[in-house]
């Protein structure tokens, strides 16, 4: 029976500093808004009361300069490389609001961009933890047969096509391979969604990321670690992440054009009006960070939320189209499960009521991790029926477990 582990020594990952870099990146870069907000609020004091209108807003456009500055520098170092963004237009509002001393018009744009950037950030090094528990979970160490029989731990990442591995009861699988020897039931779930354990004897494949149950196995290599199953699974999610959807894709495409087209609204306004501040509210209208910044977050948050789940999104486009979708044809009923089965009813023949025979079938499956073991505990639990303490298990791997309990023999297991 399969001895579900969430993690042990072959399967936890070391601890890594890079795990935390964004958290360290959103730290640093939190600062802006939140200093902004404080500055903001003096400027909303200047105009409320006039007394104080003329310090609050001298200390409001030295907030505006300290604030702005690390933006418009940001924004000019990628113009410098090529890149002209919306953010571009942002950029201008906040030296024509500081031209004009006008510090309430440019602590809203540094707010909305520095905020969005912040938000951005968040979601997105939220969402790449999703990306790296996935990693974190991979096997880390393998056990390398040799010829004379001695077993020698290795990286995952040295293991090659034929060579010879053990897999120890509740460790996972580290790369893909066929067993070579051995009797097990094997947890493939987290990457199949079957919710039945794999029996595994000679010449049946395995998966790496599988966890192996109760009996040891000698697997044969076909693949490297890698290029094995569960490394493919989280390259996907990664280039999922990286591939942008039609729709940011189209709004990166015309921010090129949207700078210009903006400069000439400022020209026709100032010239419409011959108002200077015609052309700041140009500009801050203008400024679209929080539509630009909306998708890429959506999307990334939707690969990842899907990821936690066990669902791997091939593109960012993909996650769009479901929009659209109308039909959904799947291949495999096990993709459609929670990889988890649950008893429905009880059909039973005899003296016996159903919940009799729950609660003695629970009772000798108390002793046994296996799946469905956990399922018909679960099942007597939830029906808060008194399981008593069964004696004399002995369990069967691959077939079943039996044992004394409530002066009856009950016997769990196939049929054959």
């Amino acid at each position: 029976m399969p001895a579900e582990r969430d993690h042990d020594a072959t399967s936890t990952a070391a601890t890594r500093p890079a795990l935390n870099d964004w958290r360290e990146a959103l730290r640093r870069e939190w600062w802006i808004p939140a200093a902004t907000l404080v500055f903001l609020t003096v400027a909303i004091v200047a105009k409320v009361f006039p007394q104080t209108e003329v310090t609050a807003a001298r200390v409001a456009m030295a907030g505006l300069v300290l604030t702005g500055t690390p933006l418009v520098w940001r924004t000019l170092r990628g113009m410098l490389a090529g890149i002209f963004a919306t953010d571009v237009v942002a950029s201008l509002a906040i030296l024509t609001a500081i031209l004009l001393f006008e510090p309430l018009a440019g602590l809203v744009i540094v707010l909305m961009q520095s905020g969005g950037e912040a938000l951005e950030r968040y979601a997105a090094g939220r969402a790449s933890d999703a990306v790296r528990e996935l990693e974190a979970a991979a096997p880390r160490l393998a056990h390398r047969l040799h010829a004379d029989q001695s077993v020698h731990d290795v990286p995952a990442e040295d293991i090659v096509p034929g060579d010879l591995l053990l897999i120890r009861p509740g460790e996972l699988v580290p790369c893909d391979g066929e067993v070579v020897s051995g009797h097990s039931e094997v947890d493939a779930s987290r990457l199949t969604g079957e919710a039945m354990p794999v029996t595994a004897v000679a010449g049946v494949t395995l998966m790496s990321g599988s966890a192996n149950g109760d009996g040891p196995l000698t697997l044969r290599a076909t693949a490297r670690a890698g290029e094995s199953q569960y490394a493919r699974i989280v390259a996907l999610v990664r280039e999922a992440q990286a591939s942008k959807a039609p729709i940011q894709r189209l709004a990166d495409r015309y921010a090129i054009w949207f700078t210009p087209i903006t400069m000439l609204a400022c020209l026709l306004a100032y010239l419409a009006s011959g108002d200077v501040m015609r052309v700041l509210a140009v500009l801050v209208v203008a400024t679209p960070c929080p539509l630009i910044l909306a998708t890429p977050v959506a999307i990334i948050g939707g690969i990842n939320r899907a990821a936690r789940r066990q669902v791997v999104v091939r593109t960012s486009a993909a996650l769009e189209a479901l929009d659209t979708i109308t039909v959904a044809v799947f291949d495999k009923t096990g993709t459609l499960t929670i990889g988890r089965p649950r008893v429905r009813t009880v059909h039973v023949h005899g003296s016996l009521g159903a919940q009799d025979v729950l609660r003695l079938a629970a009772a000798v499956e108390q002793s046994s991790s296996h799946l469905l073991a956990r399922s018909i505990v679960d099942a007597a639990h939830e029906q808060k029926l008194l399981l008593a303490q069964a004696s004399d298990v002995v369990e069967y791997p691959g077939r079943g477990v039996s044992g004394q309990t409530e002066g009856h023999l009950v016997t769990v297991g196939a049929l054959s």
